[in-house]
């Protein structure tokens, strides 16, 4: 499918690639052209370092869904992950002996001590986890948009998040053993120290609930009618060996991908100076490799965009760029 027959039949699309390759850019002109031509779209930054707001030209509140003025139909998210730290801390907390009443009484004895050290640790790629969980929140409940956009971190932030639905799973799979098991214990000690009525504690069907979302959203990313991964790359060496290891894992984990947008092409012109003409023979030459490995073995579609004099960010350079990535 070409990149305009995705942005107006699926449900989550996903930018990602090298650093510096122009993602943010790429992802905000095709959520401007879908909320344009009439789907209701909000696109989520989940890099670490932000930059979707400087793209867009707006200031957007960490951690809040934002309408962009002027557009309709369009809505922009940069995840806040101090909001989100807070939120998974108070999921995996079990706090046994607060809650117990009994925090004096055995406080200090070292094995509770090392249980609750325990279940405050913090999984592997808490970073990517986070950013998970938002992708989670809005492929498994509901909401009203037609289509959501992900600007992804850099591939080597991206590359450990594909991976990470079988990392949580088997985690929370674990957490959900021990806080059983537990539970049962501290019940038992409770019962002999007070006789005060059991409290009731839904984390565990919070968890399972969790684990259950994770599994699901595993298939919905895997599905080609509902999501689909687009990769932005330059046309340079590294870009394309970085490219190669992203694919591969796109396809480990199944992650339906047609569209690879070839950025920052230097144009055919008697103007350019004899610095820009090395450039361009450069770029030429990976780009006829790209073309070999990428379109005519892997069977990708390929979207040449050419390098802009002018930096690409707010509406009307964010229009002219998408001309090139949909027209």
């Amino acid at each position: 499918m070409e990149l305009r027959d995705l942005l107006l039949n699926l449900k989550i699309i996903m930018f990602g690639g090298k650093g510096g390759v122009g993602k943010t850019s790429c992802a905000a002109s095709s959520a401007i052209w879908a909320a344009e031509h009439g789907r209701n779209t909000l696109i989520i930054s989940t890099d670490p370092a932000h930059s979707l707001g400087d793209s867009l030209g707006v200031e957007l509140p960490p951690g809040i869904p934002t309408p962009i003025e002027d557009i309709d139909n369009l809505t922009a998210l940069e995840i806040n992950p101090k909001a989100n730290m807070e939120d998974f801390k108070s999921l995996t907390e079990i706090n046994p002996l607060e809650d117990m009443g009994m925090g004096d009484m055995m406080g200090g004895m070292p094995l509770l001590g090392d249980l609750e050290d325990l279940t405050s640790m913090n999984p592997p790629g808490i970073d990517e986890a986070l950013a998970f969980g938002k992708i989670l929140e809005f492929i498994e409940t509901e909401h009203d948009y037609d289509l959501v956009i992900f600007d992804t971190a850099p591939t080597g932030h991206t590359l450990r998040f594909l991976g990470l639905p079988e990392t949580l799973s088997g985690w929370i799979g674990k957490l959900i053993k021990m806080r059983m098991r537990l539970g049962k214990m501290f019940g038992a000690l409770k019962r002999m120290f007070t006789r005060e009525e059991k409290k009731t504690d839904n984390s565990l069907e919070v968890l399972e609930r969790l684990n259950q979302s994770i599994i699901n959203a595993r298939e919905d990313m895997t599905n080609p009618i509902k999501n689909s991964f687009v990769v932005v790359m330059i046309p340079e060496e590294m870009a394309i060996l970085e490219t190669g290891r992203l694919l591969n894992e796109l396809i480990k984990y199944d992650i339906p991908v047609s569209n690879i947008i070839v950025n920052q092409l230097y144009q055919d012109t008697t103007e350019l100076c004899d610095f820009c003409k090395s450039r361009r023979e450069m770029q030429q030459k990976n780009l006829t490799k790209i073309q070999e490995i990428f379109r005519e073995k892997l069977h990708k579609i390929l979207i040449e965009v050419p390098l802009f004099k002018e930096e690409i960010r707010e509406y009307e350079k964010l229009k002219e760029i998408g001309e090139y990535l949909i027209e």
